[in-house]
C-alpha cells in the first residue's frame, strides 16, 4: 500500500519522445527482486559484479560496463576519460551532444566541440580531416576524441562499415573514438546484429550504452572497450556525480535488459510503431517524410497549422519551426491502435487545414 496517488492519464501516450514511456514490467520486477535486505553500495554489490558478465557477453571479453544515472552523465564522464583540459571532441553538428545537453562537454568537462555538418545525421570519415589538425599548435585545442551517435539523432544508423572507417581513419590520426549509443538497441534491431558487430569488432574505444529510452527506470552504462583509452574514470564518475549509493537498482535493470532478447523485443516493437506510422501517413497530401525511417523516429513536415492542432490532441515536438519539419517517436510501450489513431488525427488535422 501506498499513500502515493496516481496523478495521470494511465492511457495515454503521446509521441513526443522515447523518454516519456512507462518502465516495462520486467525491469520494474528486476527492481524488487533486488529490494530487500542490505547489499555493500557505491557498486560493490552482486548486481553490479554480475553485470560485468552480461555486458562482456555482448561486447567482449575486454568489455568493462560502469553504470550511471543518465545519458549526458555518461558521454560528459566518458569524454573526461579520453581526454586532457586542452583537447577537443570532433562530433556532428546535430549531435545530442552538441545541441541538448546544456553545454555539459564544455562547462563540466571543459572539452571544446569542434562540429561537423552532417546532413543525414551521420558524419564520414573522410570529414575528419577538417578538425584533423594542429595537435602542437598551442593556440588550438586538440582534437583527441571522435564521437558518433548510434542511432543518431535524426534517426539515421551507421552501418558497421562506416563505422569501422571513422576508426580506421580516427586511429590513424591517433585519435579516440567514442559512440554515443542512448538509441543503441534501436540500431542493432535495423542492423540486424548485435552489437559488438558495429563496436567492438570495428574499433570502438568506449560507448555510452542507454537503457532509459528502451524501458529502463534510469541509469545508462558507459562500457570500456579499450581500457587504454581511458584514465581515471573511477574518479571522474564520483565527481561529476554519477556515482550511484544504491547502485544496485541501477544494474538489475540492466540484467533484465540484457541477460535476454528484452532488449531486442523492446527496440525492435519501437522501430516497427515507427515504420507503421511512417506508411499511414507517407500517401497523405500535405505531408513530407522528410528523413529515412530507420530506427524509432519519423520526420516530417507538414503545414503549420495542422502541427498546431493535432499537438493539442498528442504530445510531440517540432524540430524545425522554420521548415515545419517534425519528430514522430515511437517507443516499446507504443500500440498498432495508437499509432492507427495518430495517423487518422494527422488526416483529420490536414483536411481541416
Amino acid at each position: 500500500m501506498t499513500d502515493a496517488i496516481c496523478r495521470h492519464d494511465q492511457g495515454f501516450h503521446g509521441f513526443a519522445s522515447d523518454n516519456c514511456a512507462s518502465v516495462h514490467p520486467d525491469v520494474l520486477a528486476a527492481i524488487a527482486l533486488a529490494n530487500g535486505g542490505h547489499q555493500d553500495s557505491y557498486g560493490d554489490d552482486v548486481y553490479t559484479a554480475h553485470l560485468q558478465q552480461v555486458f562482456r557477453r555482448h561486447f567482449g571479453n575486454e568489455a568493462r560496463a560502469f553504470p550511471v544515472f543518465n545519458g549526458t552523465g555518461a558521454n560528459v564522464v566518458s569524454l573526461q576519460s579520453m581526454t586532457d583540459r586542452w583537447d577537443a571532441v570532433i562530433c556532428a553538428v546535430s549531435s545530442h551532444l552538441n545541441t541538448d545537453e546544456c553545454a555539459a562537454a564544455e562547462k563540466v568537462a571543459g572539452i571544446k566541440l569542434l562540429t561537423l555538418e552532417a546532413p543525414d545525421g551521420k558524419i564520414t570519415a573522410e570529414s575528419l580531416d577538417v578538425h584533423a589538425w594542429g595537435w602542437d599548435n598551442q593556440h588550438r585545442a586538440s582534437p583527441r576524441v571522435v564521437s558518433i551517435t548510434q542511432s543518431t539523432e535524426l534517426g539515421t544508423c551507421y552501418t558497421p562499415d562506416e563505422i569501422a572507417h571513422i576508426c580506421e581513419r580516427a586511429h590513424g590520426y591517433a585519435m579516440k573514438v567514442h559512440l554515443d549509443g542512448a538509441r543503441l538497441a534501436n540500431a542493432a534491431a535495423t542492423l540486424g546484429v548485435g552489437f559488438k558487430a558495429f563496436t567492438t569488432d570495428v574499433g570502438v574505444d568506449v560507448v555510452s550504452f542507454g537503457g532509459t529510452k528502451n524501458g529502463l527506470l534510469f541509469g545508462e552504462v558507459i562500457v570500456v572497450l579499450n581500457p587504454d583509452a581511458v584514465r581515471g574514470l573511477l574518479h571522474l564518475r564520483k565527481a561529476s556525480m554519477q556515482l550511484a549509493s544504491k547502485m544496485r537498482f541501477v544494474s538489475v535493470q540492466f540484467e533484465a535488459l540484457l541477460a535476454g532478447d528484452l532488449w531486442l523485443q523492446n527496440a525492435a516493437h519501437a522501430n516497427a510503431m515507427a515504420r507503421r506510422l511512417e506508411e499511414r501517413v507517407r500517401g497523405f497530401p500535405g505531408v513530407v517524410i522528410a528523413r529515412p525511417v530507420q530506427a524509432n523516429a519519423v520526420f516530417a513536415r507538414l503545414p503549420t497549422e495542422a502541427t498546431r492542432r493535432l499537438q493539442g490532441r498528442s504530445h510531440f515536438y517540432v524540430w524545425d519551426e522554420a521548415t515545419g519539419e517534425v519528430r514522430w517517436m515511437t517507443a516499446f510501450d507504443t500500440t498498432e491502435g495508437e499509432v492507427d489513431d495518430f495517423a487518422a488525427a494527422i488526416g483529420e488535422e490536414l483536411r481541416s487545414v
